[in-house]
Parts: structure tokens; C-alpha cells; sequence
């Protein structure tokens, strides 16, 4: 008879804990659904060590360390890269050899998430700014009116969508990824809070300290209005160049608005950003075609965010 396969990492850090309340053995290999001889040899030690059945690995321990080096030097090589540097050190062995290897050390192939490039002073300011909010409450952030721009374009080719297809379908309509040159797109200005959205600006033309002030006036006076009514409030924003502008500063000052500091190059730390990703993932379903429609799905998406939060 074969060798039962060895416990997981998992069914061993229950058999810890169970036998720390007080469980039998009995109790433990029914609880985790294994025989009472795997606890015991769990329990008593001897099971550490046991010999593994199967085909012999071909490659050695120091060889498969100086992958694991190989892989940290650098995240995003190919299988390719990783097998000709392997080829270089001395170990002669396939791409599939290659690739079992990296899965076995843990490593997986997964699209890498998008986060800002800091530099150290950021990185201090950052530092700085999260602990001087790390004890503000629940009131105090309801407060505040985050902010932000976002770009929508009319194609989505750029969102790394993937397609499910058969032998022969490559030039289908249905699975083909639509891309254009110069996609038509449109740039939003919104503002949000713990009481919901406000309303929507279409930019038109780049944004500069004059235009900005009349988004201020127009869109975000009526967003504190209606989120706030004559409650104080804070205002968020980043550091873009209209923004952090002299004019814009006495802007602020005159109208007795206090503005939230924050740190430069921090997208991240805006949670308006976790709105801007949901109202583009619903555009992705809606698939407009021109400009109003794309302008009317997005006014759509976030009015329905305003429904949810309600």
C-alpha cells in the first residue's frame, strides 16, 4: 500500500491547537479528517523527515537556490529570462522544469498592482501625514470632502481584459479587443464625502488656476451645500499645479474654507479613487459608444453610488 499523502501546513497548525484545548487524538483526526496514526506521528515528531514518493528531482538544492536568487534579483523576468540565466549558472533543464520550480518556491505570474513612485522625502511626508491622522475619529473624517480628476476614454483596450476562445476564433468580433489611436475621452471633476457624492463638472480644455476656481464656485460650493448644509467642513485636494496655485490659496482663505495639508504624489490615500474604479468597471459593461453616452453612463454610475450610499 502506498504512502498517504503528508499533512498540510494547515492541518498541522490545527492538530497544535486542538491538542492545546485539551482534544484526544481521536477527536483531532475526525475534527481535521485524517487518520489517528498522522496525529500521533504529528504530535510524537515523527513524522518530520519522512521519505517522499515519485520521480527524483532533477536539480539540486544549491541549484534551485540559485534561482530563488535569480527570481529576487529581478520580479519581472519571463520564464525565458529565468531559464537562460539558469542555463548561464550551470543547470541545464527545461522551461516546464523551470516554471514548477518558481511555483513550487510559492512564486505565481500574476498582473502587478500600480502604486506612486516616492521618493524618500515623500515617503517621509507620507510617513508624517498618516501619523499625525492615525487617531482622528470616525466624526472627524466624516467631515472632510475628498476630491479628485479622472480621465474616462471611450476605449477600455487599455484595461487588460482578458478573452476565453477556441482554436480558430482569433479574428471573431466577439473576441477581438477594440484599440483606437487617439481615443475621444472626457475629464471629471467630483467631490465626495461619508454623506455621498456631489455633482459631476465635464472639463473642458486643460485645467489651470482660473478654471479650477470656477469648478470650486460652481460644483464644489453646491457639493458642501448639499452634503453639509451650513455644517463646517474640510477640504481635500492634491498638490496638482491649479490647485496649490497663490490665487487658488486666497481663494480658499476668502471664502473661510480650511484645506486638508497632503502629501505630494499620494493618489492612494484618496478613497474617491475607490469611486472612480467602481464608476469605470460600470462603464466597461455600458460601452459607449460617443461622447454624450459616455458622459450620461458616467452621471449614471455615480448617481447610483449616491442611491447605495442612501
Amino acid at each position: 500500500m502506498g504512502k498517504t499523502a503528508d499533512l498540510t501546513a494547515v492541518q498541522k497548525a490545527i492538530i497544535d491547537t486542538l491538542k492545546r484545548e485539551g482534544k484526544t487524538q481521536k477527536e483531532i483526526s475526525e475534527r481535521i479528517g485524517c487518520s489517528q496514526s498522522a496525529v500521533s506521528r504529528h504530535l510524537s515528531g515523527k513524522s518530520v523527515g519522512r521519505k517522499k514518493c515519485g520521480k527524483k528531482s532533477c536539480t539540486t538544492r544549491r541549484g534551485d537556490r540559485t534561482l530563488r536568487k535569480i527570481v529576487e534579483k529581478d520580479r519581472f523576468q519571463t520564464l525565458g529570462d529565468l531559464r537562460k540565466q539558469w542555463t548561464e549558472s550551470g543547470v541545464e533543464t527545461s522551461r516546464a522544469t523551470v516554471h514548477r520550480r518558481v511555483q513550487e518556491m510559492g512564486y505565481r505570474c500574476r498582473i502587478p498592482q500600480v502604486k506612486p513612485l516616492l521618493n524618500q522625502k515623500q515617503r517621509q511626508k507620507r510617513l508624517t501625514w498618516a501619523t499625525e491622522k492615525k487617531h482622528w475619529t470616525v466624526a472627524q473624517w466624516s467631515k472632510v470632502l475628498f476630491s479628485d480628476e479622472s480621465k474616462f476614454c471611450m476605449s477600455f483596450g487599455n484595461q487588460g481584459a482578458r478573452v476565453w476562445r477556441k482554436t480558430g476564433e482569433k479574428e471573431m468580433p466577439k473576441c477581438l479587443k477594440s484599440s483606437v489611436k487617439y481615443p475621444q475621452s472626457v475629464m471629471v471633476w467630483g467631490a465626495m464625502s461619508a454623506a455621498g457624492v456631489g455633482p459631476l463638472c465635464f472639463i473642458k480644455g486643460r485645467v489651470n488656476a482660473a478654471s479650477y476656481q470656477e469648478i470650486l464656485e460652481h460644483f464644489m460650493l453646491p457639493s458642501a451645500e448639499k452634503l453639509y448644509g451650513d455644517e463646517d467642513f474640510v477640504f481635500q485636494h492634491d498638490l496638482a499645479p491649479a490647485h496649490s496655485a497663490k490665487t487658488t490659496g486666497k481663494w480658499f482663505t476668502d471664502h473661510g474654507i480650511t484645506v486638508l495639508n497632503w502629501p505630494a504624489n499620494s493618489p492612494d490615500l484618496n478613497p474617491i479613487e475607490n469611486l472612480w474604479d467602481i464608476v469605470k468597471r460600470k462603464l466597461r459593461d455600458a460601452r459607449p459608444n460617443t461622447l454624450d453616452e459616455l458622459k450620461a453612463a458616467i452621471e449614471a454610475s455615480w448617481s447610483l453610488a449616491q442611491v447605495r450610499r442612501l
